[in-house]
């Protein structure tokens, strides 16, 4: 069933984009990390960290709750089978970045599971991927995002790879 569900938004969401109906690169509220989001912290500033697990269409945790001026150290590893990302923001920035995503798998630079970094940003091949607030993983992979939680707002994170949302790829993170 859930190999099922997963294809299926897979499939709706490759049609949405090739309807042409996807936004455009770079058409993200205030880019990828506008100040309604926070900032990337710094090292010395980190108040707790906080572990995140990737599998093939869901988090571990779903849900976070951070304190307004915490900045938070995020250990993101992909314990899944496919390309995953972690990305913080709000939901209208998500959108918008789906149709980069898109750009991304139709560029061959996705691949299942595998990611072509080699290819990323070249002309003609969509982004570098290199935003503080995200990472984009193949799997076993970890890295960590340092991020600072300036206002009292409501986020998500998500995998914005095509259908990885749609899914229920996504968690929210309330920060009061």
């Amino acid at each position: 069933m859930v190999k099922t569900t997963f294809v299926t938004a897979a499939m709706t969401a490759m049609a949405f984009a090739a309807s042409g109906s996807a936004l455009a690169a770079g058409a993200h509220e205030g880019g990828h990390h506008g100040a309604s989001i926070g900032k990337p912290g710094k090292e010395r500033s980190v108040d707790r960290t906080v572990q995140i697990r990737m599998m093939d269409n869901y988090y571990e945790p779903k849900s976070l709750k951070i304190e307004q001026g915490e900045t938070i150290r995020f250990k993101v590893r992909n314990a899944g089978s496919l390309v995953h990302e972690f990305n913080i923001g709000t939901p209208s920035m998500h959108k918008a970045h789906r149709g980069e995503m898109m750009s991304m798998v139709q560029n061959g630079i996705i691949e299942g599971g595998t990611l072509h970094r080699d290819r990323m940003g070249m002309e003609g091949h969509g982004m570098k991927h290199d935003d503080p607030n995200s990472v984009l993983l193949e799997p076993g992979q970890s890295r960590e995002i340092i991020w600072h939680f300036s206002k009292d707002t409501n986020l998500q994170f998500a995998c914005n790879v095509p259908g990885h949302y749609q899914s229920g790829m996504h968690g929210s993170i309330n920060v009061q």
